[in-house]
């Protein structure tokens, strides 16, 4: 990495550090973060900024205590003062001199042709302008557009006294075009985004374009929508449209700081059937170029994957340091995650998603007599303690006779994660992700979810009619 921000000698001394206040173990996270926004609404730039962040969080562990500081000043000064704080835990106990050897993770590739920052402002704009443009020529009944931008790069360093040094650049790009629809039934929106882990190769005006025409069209059809019918019936969901439901309803309560706590209701179950046969679910960190991808985890944990539930079954959780430590499980999941340099890791979701299964798309719909298909879900929350959820559609259509018909208004789906998960009777070979920001203890990280399409032989739902 270019640039170092942090040097394996300044590193070593600082953790020789940690280890002669006492601390059993130490770890220095450095992060150099840019990011890069604008937004178009009404045809008028709205915001044009750009923001530069870079620091260091250190940890000092002594048992089962962390001691944290962190430091926007990355020199070796502050980061021994910032040592000497987080190191504060190991008051009275006796300091180590043993050497401590790094060993550099080296050089390694990146899929990023064009880094965002080389892109001028005005390129940037002018896109943001080619979408408005798409969106307004969907038809007269676009009243609003608002389009928005943003790239950032975010370079870190880790380094800990068991000889991790490992370094990480990523790079990702986003663009969302939200068209809002005026009828006699009132103000409808269409909201479509595109988010990638790569550089501004991902983006050509003919995808904003395509993407914009998509907003417009999904506010014009809800123009016309019907009340969403209440009760228990059958839901399709749409490849992709499904992943953050999962994300949600299961996959927290996969993640092993709720299970070590036992606030998890999949807490003691490895090697139990949690869902239907045909169901697996995975989270990896290593898909070229999804939004929760990255080389290295926040802890220095190389990227990998975990496959949490095979054929049904239970087989693993989400694991970070801490908890790996705590249980003797020997090594991370690569789950280990933080929002900044100012924030302690935990562990986090990458890309979760429900492998495809045998069945064709077509035929499930097909074969659903009377039902909703839900092609976009929106914002939902989850009870991890018992798997209750309540999740929003945002484009969803009625099944009658085994088709597709009339578009309906948002509704609420409302169920419980393991019963869902056992109620999933047809599983497609079609696959597609989606992307989101998740949001645990006050930190945000980018993630992935991803399903194919499939049927849940019966959900609540909490309709308009």
């Amino acid at each position: 990495m270019s640039n170092a921000l942090l040097t394996p000698d300044v590193a070593q001394r600082v953790l020789q550090a940690a280890a002669s206040h006492g601390g059993e173990w130490a770890e220095i996270f450095v992060e150099d973060r840019a990011n890069v926004g604008a937004s178009l609404d009404d045809g008028r730039v709205e915001e044009l900024s750009s923001g530069r962040s870079r620091g260091a969080g250190i940890r000092v562990l002594v048992g089962e205590t962390v001691g944290f500081a962190h430091t926007a000043d990355l020199s070796e000064t502050s980061l021994m003062d910032a040592v000497a704080a987080a190191a504060s835990v190991a008051t009275g106990r006796q300091g180590s001199s043993a050497p401590i050897n790094l060993t550099p993770g080296g050089a390694y590739p990146t899929s990023v042709s064009i880094l965002p920052s080389t892109i001028g402002k005005q390129r940037k704009l002018d896109l943001l302008f080619a979408a408005d443009d798409a969106a307004r020529a969907g038809g007269s009944e676009i009243a609003q557009v608002t389009v928005q931008y943003n790239d950032s790069r975010r370079r870190i360093v880790v380094a800990n006294t068991d000889g991790v040094f490992e370094e990480d650049d990523q790079v990702r790009i986003g663009f969302m075009v939200m068209a809002i629809a005026n009828g006699d039934t009132g103000l409808q929106t269409g909201f479509q985004v595109f988010r990638r882990t790569e550089g501004f190769e991902a983006l050509s005006e003919e995808l904003l374009r395509d993407l914009a025409s998509k907003a417009a069209e999904q506010a014009i059809t809800k123009l016309s929508a019907r009340p969403a019918p209440s009760g228990e019936l059958p839901i399709v969901l749409a490849g992709g449209s499904g992943g953050m439901l999962f994300h949600e309803a299961c996959g927290h309560g996969l993640e092993a700081d709720l299970i070590v706590k036992d606030t998890s209701l999949y807490a003691g179950r490895v090697g139990s059937q949690v869902a239907s046969k045909g169901i697996t679910l995975v989270d990896d960190s290593t898909m070229a170029g999804e939004w929760g991808t990255t080389r290295i985890d926040d802890e220095g944990a190389p990227a990998s994957s975990t496959t949490l539930i095979e054929d049904g079954v239970l087989t693993d959780y989400m694991w970070d340091f801490l908890r790996s430590r705590k249980t003797g499980r020997g090594s991370s999941s690569s789950n280990g995650r933080r929002q900044s340099y100012a924030h302690l890791p935990m562990v986090r979701m990458t890309n979760t998603y429900l492998l495809a299964g045998t069945d064709n798309a077509d035929d499930i719909v097909a074969s659903t007599m009377r039902g909703i298909y839900v092609k976009q879900l929106g914002g939902g929350q989850v009870d991890t303690a018992t798997g209750d959820f309540v999740f929003g559609t945002s484009e969803s259509y009625l099944i009658e006779n085994g088709e597709i018909t009339v578009p309906l208004r948002d509704a609420n789906l409302i169920g419980n994660g393991p019963e869902i998960l056992s109620s999933i009777d047809a599983v497609a070979d079609d696959f597609s992700m989606t992307t989101g920001t998740c949001g645990k203890d006050g930190q945000s990280v980018p993630v992935g979810c991803g399903q194919p399409t499939l049927r849940i032989t019966s959900c609540t739902v909490g309709g308009t009619a």
